[in-house]
């Protein structure tokens, strides 16, 4: 699997794609806050990729206006990060140097194997400057590793992000289509079984199950570090029992994702 893989998943129509290489130095002026990440950007991203555009005129899909944001315009990157760099702080300067809702696939390297990432993240106008917008929350697919042959769900992932198979109301929706694509990866990486969202509330329960998980298996690894200490009977004891008391809730929550 390479990038290569996951722009032909997406089925772009060709009057929509752009092809350009995005110049550092433009990355480093529009979204650099600090000189680290102005270094980060600089030693860091290998090439940075404007595929396409997607726009009303070119994708039938009505543009999205309402009081807090502005959909006229989806802009699909890719970005080859280098050795060691910080992933998720270039993920985010990525998401907030450009001035339009961004699907992002980016490739890195990960101890010794090369990764493959697809993030997105809603923006919003921003309340205290006229003109400019905010990032929402960046959600980012759980990372799929390259030279392998993709598991079930990885391909399930995959087959979900092809244009047509989004939502078509208006650019907020079909971009939404994304993300939900991105959440329901996450819960299959849980549970093993892909399927999308039916609705913003089952959007919102996903994510609080997957949230929930992340933090439960936090816990029980906490606690059985603990356990595997603990010298005192009664004490051991009682961290069994909480140990135990998470495992039933961590069951419980696997199974309202795999139900959702």
């Amino acid at each position: 699997m390479s990038l290569a893989v996951v722009l032909v998943a997406l089925a772009l129509p060709d009057n929509a794609k752009v092809d350009q290489r995005i110049p550092k130095k433009l990355l480093v002026e529009q979204g650099a806050p600090t000189s680290a990440d102005k270094r980060q950007i600089q030693d860091s991203i290998e090439e940075l990729q404007w595929v396409a555009a997607l726009k009303p005129t070119n994708i039938a899909v009505p543009a999205y206006r309402d009081a807090e944001r502005e959909y006229l315009e989806v802009a699909v990157l890719t970005a080859v990060f280098r050795q060691n760099a910080k992933v998720a702080r270039l993920t985010e300067l990525i998401h907030r140097a450009v001035p339009y809702p961004v699907l992002l696939v980016s490739s890195y390297r990960d101890g010794g194997a090369d990764m493959i990432a697809v993030s997105a993240a809603h923006k919003r106008f921003s309340q205290n400057e006229a003109g400019k917008f905010v990032v929402d929350e960046i959600l980012t697919a759980a990372p799929m590793a390259l030279n392998v042959v993709p598991p079930p769900a990885t391909k399930a992932f995959l087959g979900s992000l092809a244009l047509s198979k989004l939502p078509s109301r208006d650019m907020y929706q079909l971009y939404q289509g994304w993300m939900n694509g991105i959440v329901a990866f996450a819960a299959a990486n849980i549970t093993g079984h892909f399927s999308l969202p039916e609705s913003p509330e089952q959007t919102h329960q996903m994510r609080e199950s997957i949230a929930l998980h992340s933090q439960t298996l936090n816990e029980l690894s906490a606690l059985r570090k603990l356990a595997g200490k603990e010298k005192q009977m009664n004490r051991l004891v009682e961290l069994n029992t909480k140990i135990k008391r998470l495992e039933v809730q961590l069951t419980a929550n696997q199974s309202a994702l795999t139900d959702h």
